[in-house]
């Protein structure tokens, strides 16, 4: 199912916590949802799944109105809030049963629905424990368990990692990536790592806007403006390969390492690739290139710069 929001607006007192943002999420895509605390985030994610009203605008789940059809159009999401809500005096399979019977699983379907995400979520050794003795690791893999009891067609996670250590998140990231083949996911997280090694695409919200829409590639190439390459030569000397280098066409600047080193930096003109023509010039050079790596501006840069106060 696709969603698609339009000019979407939530305002609590006087503080306007989402202001006028659209965008859209086809099936099959995994969106990561970033942004500073306060950015907004949690507040569009409520109200896609309708947990809080709409103040302004609408939210579109496979064209119908969440404004109007709300409560009939819940069965299709499954939701991870933030603070993950859980009986902690239940026992796993009986809180999965529980939530499963609520969301509407046929009963001859809610043990093999149950079993199913036990083995997906990793909670085979802890199903028989009361949720309040389990890890925060483990809570959170009840959770979100819970957000797929019901085989929704819309997923909105948020902070679904919190929590866990480095093998779970691993283990987490493989599932919503396999999940996210035939379902629509939208993930916020703070990790940073996490959203390129999962999602397809990145939006940065801050101060209830939209301040960046793309893959990672396509942020990182709005942010430099320019390809940049650190390169490294044997068989010539560094005045002659700074000359035959800023001689490429779409060569822009050229700079070696001081004391006449075999190192150099090479900066492209916009919108262009030299990469091809600076291997093909060391080859009818007969030079050896013994490095030639593009440097590549960080998500963690391009997030502060975007939403730095």
């Amino acid at each position: 199912m696709d969603i698609r929001i339009e000019n979407l607006s939530k305002r609590y007192a006087s503080q306007r916590a989402v202001d006028g943002i659209s965008f859209e999420v086809k099936t099959g895509e995994i969106l990561g949802f970033l942004g500073p605390n306060g950015a907004g985030k949690s507040s569009t994610m409520k109200m896609i799944t309708g947990y809080i009203g709409i103040d302004g605008g609408d939210i579109l789940i496979d064209g119908r109105s969440v404004k109007r059809e709300g409560q009939s159009l819940k069965r299709y999401i499954g939701y991870l809030p933030e603070h993950n809500p859980l009986y902690l005096d239940m026992p796993v399979i009986d809180y999965l049963q529980f939530c499963a019977a609520l969301q509407g699983v046929p009963n001859d379907r809610i043990e093999e629905r149950t079993r199913m995400m036990i083995r997906l979520c990793g909670l085979n050794a802890e199903k028989h424990k009361n949720i309040g003795e389990l890890s925060k690791g483990y809570r959170q893999r009840v959770g979100l368990a819970q957000a797929m009891i019901h085989d929704p067609e819309i997923l909105i996670l948020d902070e679904p990692t919190t929590g866990l250590d480095p093998n779970q998140i691993v283990e987490i990231r493989r599932l919503i990536r396999e999940i996210g083949k035939a379902k629509t996911v939208i993930l916020s997280t703070h990790i940073l790592p996490e959203v390129e090694a999962t999602c397809d695409r990145i939006l940065i919200i801050n101060k209830g806007k939209i301040v960046a829409d793309g893959t990672a590639d396509t942020l990182r190439q709005q942010a430099s403006g320019q390809e940049v390459v650190h390169l490294q030569l044997e068989g010539t000397t560094a005045q002659h390969a700074v000359e035959a280098l800023s001689a490429l066409p779409h060569v822009a600047v050229v700079k070696a390492d001081e004391g006449g080193s075999s190192r150099f930096e090479v900066k492209s003109r916009a919108g262009h690739s030299s990469r091809r023509d600076i291997f093909n010039l060391c080859v009818a050079k007969g030079w050896v290139i013994t490095e030639m790596t593009p440097v590549e501006t960080r998500l963690e840069d391009i997030f502060r710069n975007l939403t730095v106060n």
